[in-house]
């Protein structure tokens, strides 16, 4: 089964590397393709000040809920001696690659699955995993967004606008997004939450702020009411998809 949390919720838990703890979760960076959260920008307060620091999911090991924690397969040294990248620069394939190549790391770009070869992030920290990328065009670049950035982006179904994306439910196993979390209070009478699947997305208008979605006012307003106190199950998945007459991505 899945560990499906809350991106909201996951924001602000402690990162601690081998040797001691770093900062906290401050944005996740994702690419609108596989819809896969492909780095933690950690807050690293007093200890790193001034440095945006990228943790990739490839060195997350387990998250603790009570303790509201990840640990990080890395040592502060090794954090602290990774490529800097400018606080205001997007984060480039170029830099991805010196990024890997300085952890040892496999790509995930250039597989048949969301992290290249594997569908867990963690497989490609392991040396004899790494991705041939000799060949590959360096400014082959999937364009990384923020998840802090597309907090509040309208919701356009087809036939009208029905609310904005208030979070996201991520697969801490895959890392992969698996719901939008809609908040329709402003449009719909008695408006509730509801989930969306990245799968059920036509589109991302980035310049516009909103989210294009396949389904309409209707679907959405009779859909199964999503429960934020609530963990995201099979059942309650089942009963969603059952709903709109999507296939299950399990």
């Amino acid at each position: 089964m899945p560990m499906l949390r809350s991106l909201k919720d996951i924001k602000g838990y402690g990162l601690s590397a081998q040797d001691g703890d770093i900062g906290r979760c401050s944005d996740f960076l994702f690419d609108d393709q596989d819809w896969a959260v492909r780095y933690i920008v950690a807050d690293t307060q007093k200890w790193l000040p001034g440095r945006k620091v990228l943790i990739s999911p490839i060195s997350i090991g387990d998250a603790d809920a009570s303790s509201r924690s990840l640990s990080v397969g890395l040592t502060r040294d090794q954090i602290k001696d990774s490529p800097p990248l400018d606080s205001d620069a997007p984060v480039s394939r170029r830099y991805e690659k010196a990024f890997n190549q300085y952890y040892d790391w496999g790509g995930y770009w250039g597989g048949p699955s969301v992290w290249g070869p594997h569908l867990y992030p963690r497989l490609l920290n392991r040396a004899q995993e790494r991705l041939r990328e000799a060949s590959e065009k360096i400014e082959n670049n999937v364009t990384l967004r923020s998840v802090r950035e597309v907090m509040g982006y309208a919701i356009q179904a087809t036939d009208t606008d029905i609310g904005h994306v208030e979070d996201y439910i991520v697969d801490l196993g895959t890392w992969i997004i698996r719901y939008l979390v809609i908040d329709t209070r402003n449009l719909l009478p008695g408006g509730k939450k509801v989930l969306v699947s990245p799968q059920w997305v036509e589109l991302v208008d980035w310049r516009h702020r909103k989210v294009v979605v396949s389904l309409t006012r209707t679907h959405i307003e009779k859909s199964p009411e999503f429960d934020p106190s609530v963990p995201v199950n099979r059942k309650y998945e089942t009963v969603l998809y059952d709903f709109y007459g999507r296939p299950y991505y399990w």
